[in-house]
């Protein structure tokens, strides 16, 4: 997919899931979907990622996997140039801190995270970069 493909189809998403409450349907259905705001670390653009989440506690951990491509997603450089951000989660909206999972509490996260959701696993096979796992909370 293109970047107007991609902007096009998340647009799709993000759309669907507030018109919805937080729940879309397609390939995310029943998944868990949160709507990250984040800031384009050399633009300032504020820009909206849909994705999957995974409660842990009292964060919620995203995957960037960009479906096992060989660089991370632009949301993930921005959210490390910047380690905040709000983010929505059903119908309510609420900043959060961003921090990167490190090395052995990540292994130990991403053995349940590829158990829950084994396309996951699939996308690390496609590349050979660690795919990294971030934590929100709750700010």
């Amino acid at each position: 997919m293109n970047a107007d493909d991609v902007n096009d189809w998340n647009r799709k998403v993000i759309e669907e899931f507030r018109a919805n409450g937080g729940k879309v349907g397609g390939q995310f259905a029943g998944a868990p979907m949160i709507l990250v705001h984040h800031f384009g670390a050399k633009s300032g653009v504020e820009r909206v990622s849909p994705m999957v989440y995974f409660t842990d506690g009292d964060r919620m951990l995203i995957v960037a996997s960009a479906a096992g491509s060989p660089k991370n997603p632009d949301w993930y450089h921005n959210l490390k140039a910047r380690p905040k951000a709000d983010v929505e989660v059903g119908t309510e909206t609420f900043p959060v801190v961003v921090e990167e999972l490190q090395t052995d509490e990540r292994a130990q996260k991403w053995a349940q995270i590829t158990t829950a959701m084994p396309g996951f696993a699939e996308y690390q096979e496609k590349t050979s970069r660690v795919i990294p796992v971030l934590a929100l909370t709750r700010a």
